[in-house]
C-alpha cells in the first residue's frame, strides 16, 4: 500500500487493510457499511457466464467475506476467494469460499487454473495496478471471462467516494481508500490487453427508485444499473484470447 497524507478511522492510514478486519462483522449487514459492496457483486455476477464444466473454478480476488459466493454457486463455479484479510476469509470459507490468503499481485495459483476471475472493488486498493492486472490474467484461462469493478483515477471519483461517500451516514468508512490509488483506466485497458483480455468498460450506478427504498429500509437489494460515464464507479470485463498461453 502507499503511504497516505491522512488518517482513516482508528487513527489507521488510508487504504489500510486493517480497517476490514475491525469491520469483520459488517460484512453480511443489509443496511451496514459494505451493504453496497452486495450490490456490486450481483452486477458484477451478471457478467460471469455460467460455469460451462463440471467442477469450472472462479478465482475471486479481493473477495472479503465471500459475498460472492451465493452468486458463484448460482452460476455452477467452485469458488476460490483470495484475500489478505484473515477474518473475512473465516467468513467467507463459512458461505462456502475456498479461502487463500495471498496478495493480488502474488497469487499462489498455477497459470491458467481458472474458467473466470473476479477482481471486485480490489484494484482502487493496490499499489501495483500492471503487477495486479498480470497476475489476473496469467491465472486465467484462455477463453476465461475476466471481470472488473473499480474506482476510476478522477476528481469526480474523488469527490463521490471520498468527500461525499465517506461523510454520508451508513456508507463508506472514513479513510477506506486512498484516492492517489484509483485506477487509470487507460492504463487497465492496455495492462489487460498485455496479457491477451481487451476489456469493454462501462459505469455503474445505484438506480434511484432502489437507492430510495433501501434509505428508507424498505428493500436491503438495490439494483445497480450500466451508465454511460466511466468517471466514477465502472466495470470492465473481456475474454482471453484464445491463443495466449
Amino acid at each position: 500500500m502507499t503511504p497516505a497524507s491522512r488518517t482513516g478511522s482508528a487513527g489507521l492510514r488510508r487504504n489500510d487493510p486493517a480497517q476490514y478486519d475491525d469491520l469483520a462483522g459488517e460484512w453480511w449487514r443489509p443496511y451496514g457499511p459494505f451493504a453496497m459492496l452486495h450490490w456490486i457483486a450481483e452486477a458484477r455476477a451478471r457478467l460471469l457466464p455460467p460455469a460451462s464444466r463440471p467442477g469450472a473454478l472462479l478465482v475471486d480476488l479481493g473477495c472479503g467475506a465471500g459475498l460472492l459466493a451465493p452468486r458463484a454457486a448460482r452460476l455452477g463455479y467452485r469458488h476460490v476467494g483470495v484475500d489478505v484479510g484473515a477474518p473475512a476469509l473465516r467468513i467467507a470459507r463459512e458461505h462456502g469460499v475456498l479461502p487463500v490468503r495471498a496478495d493480488i499481485t502474488r497469487l499462489p495459483l498455477a497459470a491458467g487454473v481458472a474458467d473466470a476471475v473476479s477482481a471486485g472493488k480490489i484494484l482502487e486498493h493496490v499499489a501495483d495496478l500492471p503487477g495486479a492486472v498480470a497476475e489476473a490474467c496469467r491465472v486465467l484461462r484462455p477463453g476465461g471471462v475476466l471481470v472488473v469493478d473499480t474506482l476510476a483515477a478522477t476528481w469526480l471519483a474523488r469527490l463521490v467516494a471520498v468527500t461525499l461517500g465517506e461523510r454520508a451516514a451508513g456508507a463508506a468508512t472514513r479513510g477506506i481508500h486512498d484516492p492517489a490509488l484509483f485506477v487509470d483506466r487507460r492504463l487497465l485497458r492496455e495492462e489487460a490487453a498485455r496479457h491477451g483480455v481487451r476489456l469493454t468498460l462501462r459505469g455503474l450506478r445505484p438506480s434511484a427508485t432502489g437507492m430510495l427504498r433501501w434509505l428508507a429500509r424498505r428493500s436491503p437489494e438495490v439494483r445497480m444499473v450500466p451508465m454511460r460515464s466511466t468517471a466514477v464507479l465502472f466495470q470492465a470485463y473481456g475474454v482471453k484470447d484464445e491463443e495466449v498461453p
